[in-house]
């Protein structure tokens, strides 16, 4: 069976960091990007963040950039999202998703937020989600 789990989620207070794992089961991670999304209550899924195949660039949303690092572990079939300085409005279910980037040409930073958009709806697959509370 060929499916992404995230795990790391959890309770911390604000200012505090948490580190979330996206693990790929069937299906090795290196020929697709992944992206992190997150869903906070009453609101809409957003792209937090995006790592690109084959040369791993990344980007981030406005409110992530400089607390939030994305990377990736091909050994581990891994991916992951450190976020430090942990603010209320972080909490969420963050979920991990994956899109097969079938060129495997490198895609110019100009195009990472597009294709953090598109994998909104065209993702190959999505996880199950990991909740994330930031409270004090």
């Amino acid at each position: 069976e060929q499916l992404v789990v995230e795990s790391g989620g959890g309770l911390v207070q604000p200012g505090g960091s948490l580190r979330l794992s996206c693990v790929a089961s069937g299906f090795t991670l290196d020929r697709y990007h992944i992206a992190w999304f997150r869903q906070a209550p009453g609101k809409e899924r957003e792209g937090v963040s995006i790592i690109s195949s084959p040369d791993s660039r990344t980007y981030y949303i406005d409110s992530a950039k400089g607390r939030f690092t994305i990377s990736r572990d091909n050994a581990k079939n891994t991916v992951y999202l450190q976020m430090n300085a942990l603010k209320p409005e972080d909490t969420a279910v963050y979920y991990c998703a994956a899109v097969l980037h079938r060129r495997q040409a490198s895609l110019p930073p100009e195009q990472l937020p597009v294709v953090l958009f598109d994998m909104k709806t065209q993702s190959d697959y999505w996880g199950q989600g990991t909740r994330v509370t930031v409270s004090a």
